[in-house]
């Protein structure tokens, strides 16, 4: 036996994720550490409970976790049923951290600062499979492990509002207007947003909650304006696949969205780059650069940044990662989920293999594996550490044999102009589709083709334009 295995695989978080590795760990013998940062298990998912997810439960609970949970008499919920992010956690994490194969091994209040070998930079060659894994807590204490799968996330690392991947100018001094993603807009945070005009940033899932949480609000407290800002110049990526998304949840989420905006109860803007923010007489003034030069202002008492996340692989900074450049995922994956390079309506299941560094022993799962690829399904993560951990048990017959069932987003390129010529996403499907294939990630293209209102800064609504990559 290698000195190696009698030390246990460390798991970095006890989020969705971190818990279904612990619970492959535990149906492997494998001996695990699962260490938290938070005080429960599912701390960054309690932190945006209110949220009513759009996958059905049946994708959000994870095999081995289930098989667990079921011997221990646990009363599933519904499985077609969409949980808040607070169900989520009071209903399935806590009760999964709670069992006792687990529970003893997990550890709260643990946040990680460093990982690294025993003694060994990453500079460092000679033995360097054979040395343990050190990390080191904020607190000064070292853990040893065989192997580290890191579930931490992307949660506590939202991206800038600058358009540049830098802070806007000023960022930093609007911090007390500033929200990141999903507020409790008609909860804990209605006081905050009621009678004021906001300005969201963003075209992803995350926008759209809080646009139609916004929307409700304006509509019960008089002087609540909504303004809604994206990059690009169409919004036909939010809006989604609609009736043809397999997630009835998801594909409403857009239709609804769409509806606000075409009834102008949601002003939209167009080809929005923040450039400088400025404290203005207890507001905010949004300063707008144009690809031309040309600048433009708003005015706005509270801006929700949501723009995404991003990983943070500061920690492993000691550890030999074999990076993408752009994406900031493994280079064996980031093809598969690059938004700009998206293939029609799937991504490749994907396992050990494409999540293995230059480091052995150390993986990166969960939402922090994408990097900054911008969707990411609990059911993705939870077939990533089914194969993580047989690889680790050394049953690599089942760990290369990766499936994904997952339902498909209606949205099929992410560059509509390119569905104007040639090959069209509104066209037949093509045959010969391989099996084992789901979601696919980064959508910034659509099916949508309804007529659109859109304006830029300042100006009148514009009527007659269309979005998605399917003409009227």
């Amino acid at each position: 036996m290698r000195a190696l295995d009698n030390l246990p695989a460390v798991v970095i978080g006890a989020g969705p994720v971190g818990l279904a590795a612990a619970a492959n760990l535990h149906e492997r013998g494998i001996a695990f550490t699962v260490l938290e940062a938070g005080d429960a298990a599912g701390a960054a998912v309690r932190q945006w409970g209110h949220v009513r997810v759009f996958s059905p439960w049946r994708y959000n609970i994870d095999p081995a976790a289930r098989r667990l949970l079921d011997d221990a008499g646990w009363v599933a919920p519904d499985l077609e049923a969409l949980p808040t992010g607070a169900e989520l956690a009071a209903d399935y994490l806590q009760p999964l951290a709670e069992l006792p194969q687990l529970k003893p091994h997990l550890r709260y209040g643990a946040r990680v600062e460093a990982i690294s070998r025993l003694g060994l930079d990453r500079l460092r060659t000679a033995g360097r499979e054979h040395t343990p894994f050190l990390i080191r807590l904020a607190g000064g204490e070292e853990v040893l492990a065989r192997a580290v799968i890191d579930a931490s996330g992307t949660w506590g690392t939202p991206n800038v509002l600058g358009a540049s991947g830098l802070p806007a100018r000023g960022e930093a001094t609007v911090a007390a207007f500033l929200e990141h993603a999903l507020p409790d807009v008609l909860g804990t945070d209605r006081d905050r947003f009621a009678g004021r005009h906001t300005l969201v940033v963003g075209a992803g899932h995350s926008a759209a909650n809080t646009l139609l949480s916004l929307a409700e609000l304006a509509a019960g407290e008089p002087g609540t304006e909504v303004t809604w800002a994206i990059r690009t110049a169409s919004p036909a990526r939010t809006y989604g696949g609609g009736d043809a998304d397999a997630l009835p949840a998801r594909g409403a989420l857009g239709s609804r969205l769409r509806a606000h905006v075409d009834a102008g109860r949601i002003r939209l803007l167009t080809g929005f780059s923040v450039h400088t923010l400025t404290p203005t007489d207890g507001r905010v003034r949004v300063v707008v650069r144009h690809a031309d030069g040309g600048e433009e202002s708003i005015r706005v008492d509270r801006i929700v940044a949501a723009t995404g996340f991003r990983p943070d692989h500061s920690i492993a900074s000691e550890l030999r990662l074999d990076l993408d450049p752009v994406m900031g995922a493994t280079r064996a994956l980031a093809p598969l989920i690059d938004p700009n390079e998206h293939s029609c309506g799937t991504v490749p299941p994907h396992g050990v293999d494409e999540l293995s560094h230059p480091e052995v022993g150390y993986y990166a799962v969960g939402m922090k594996s994408y990097g900054r690829a911008p969707t990411f399904l609990m059911a993705t993560g939870y077939e990533q550490v089914r194969s993580v951990v047989a690889a680790l048990a050394g049953d690599w017959d089942a760990a290369r044999d990766v499936r994904l069932d997952l339902p498909e987003t209606g949205v099929c390129n992410s560059n509509p102009a390119d569905s104007a010529t040639g090959d069209s996403c509104c066209g037949p499907a093509p045959t010969g589709e391989p099996a084992a294939r789901g979601l696919a990630t980064g959508i910034t293209g659509g099916l949508l083709s309804a007529p659109l209102n859109l304006v830029t800064l300042d100006a009148a609504p514009a009527g007659g334009q269309t979005g998605g990559c399917c003409g009227s």
